[in-house]
């Protein structure tokens, strides 16, 4: 067995993870993958080089000084956490010098599981320890693990969902043991037509099932984050539901799963468009009733997707990316206290849905 955390490791770890959920802050997921960087590249006509996503991600990176009143943490994929700016800094000083938590995506995808019609799992536990270390030591104190289960007529499985809870808490325990926040990322696609109630259902059963894993696992819940879906929809119900519908559905699904010791619950924009999921945010904190965690975003795509359309590759084009940057963060800050009143930008409205959705 190992052995077990120290009072002052539990003491940062905790510490950690309140700072990533600070009031009206969330975090910017720019940890896409080498292939999924050059899928957004080829929507706006630029080729994928390792100098065009550098690039890319400093505009991000450097968008001033308002970044840091919405954004409390920045998860990057490894070959961004040794990427420098162009004068020569790295780029995890410029994160850290704006008081902003870097952190680590640090799972290497999802594979298929044996006897499952369809599901899959996550690899990367293999060397976990030995990566984690070093890359706490290069400045990243939380790291990510993503795992995906889907609705079907027969799925999750059981069988899925015990997998996947337990992969997750092993990963959880490695990062803690070695003075990193484990964001434990179970998703819920959205993928499909079923009902709102069909996905707070089955949201419930796979965060019971992960809870119940993380405590056998003996994991230290207040140094967690939890990177769940929304409840929503699926993607093709013809059946649509309010913002307050699915913030309802959200808020009951948590209340009734996730510990009160956890600190914070960072959510995934999961294809919603800009708009949607800062609406959604906005909806899940204004629904009246316990809510002992703080709600918050994670979001990838609903962060980046006007930037992204307004820098298209063009270094004249900067500050108009930052500025479209700048304007989702707000915004989202704003839906983390539920203050959010809805704010026209490039692409807010623009689906981001991807079927099966790869990181």
């Amino acid at each position: 067995m190992d052995a077990p955390l120290t009072p002052e490791l539990k003491a940062e770890l905790k510490r950690i993870a309140e700072a990533i959920v600070a009031p009206g802050k969330g975090l910017l997921a720019a940890d896409e993958s080498t292939g999924t960087m050059g899928k957004r590249l080829a929507n706006i006509g630029v080729e994928n080089t390792e100098e065009n996503r550098r690039q890319y991600r400093q505009l991000l990176f450097t968008s001033g000084a308002e970044m840091r009143n919405s954004i409390s943490g920045v998860i990057l994929f490894e070959e961004t956490l040794y990427q420098k700016a162009d004068d020569g800094t790295p780029f995890v000083k410029i994160i850290k010098d704006q008081g902003i938590i870097p952190g680590i995506k640090v799972d290497k995808g999802v594979v298929p599981l044996a006897g499952t019609q369809g599901e899959g799992t996550t690899q990367g536990l293999d060397g976990l320890s030995q990566r984690c270390e070093q890359y706490k030591k290069d400045g990243c104190d939380f790291a990510k693990w993503r795992c995906v289960l889907k609705i079907t007529d027969h799925t999750p499985s059981e069988l899925a969902m015990k997998e996947n809870a337990n992969v997750l808490a092993r990963y959880a325990t490695i990062c803690q043991q070695n003075g990193i926040v484990p964001i434990v990322e179970p998703e819920v696609l959205c993928d499909g037509d079923h009902s709102l109630e069909r996905a707070q259902k089955v949201t419930e059963a796979v965060l019971s099932a992960q809870y119940k894993a993380l405590v056998d696992h003996h994991v230290y819940l207040e140094g967690t984050l939890l990177k769940p879906n929304m409840v929503t929809p699926g993607q093709s119900c013809p059946q649509k539901s309010t913002p307050e519908q699915c913030g309802k559905a959200t808020v009951e699904a948590l209340q009734r799963t996730v510990p009160a010791a956890v600190p914070g619950i960072t959510f995934l924009s999961g294809g919603q468009s800009e708009e949607q999921a800062s609406i959604h945010l906005n909806a899940i904190n204004q629904y009246p009733g316990k809510k002992p965690w703080k709600l918050t975003f994670s979001f990838g795509r609903a962060l980046q997707a006007s930037a992204l359309k307004a820098w298209s590759g063009k270094k004249e084009n900067v500050k108009a990316g930052q500025k479209e940057f700048l304007k989702r963060a707000k915004a989202n800050g704003e839906a983390a206290k539920g203050e959010y009143k809805g704010e026209a930008s490039l692409a807010g409205d623009q689906s981001l849905f991807v079927a099966n959705h790869q990181y």
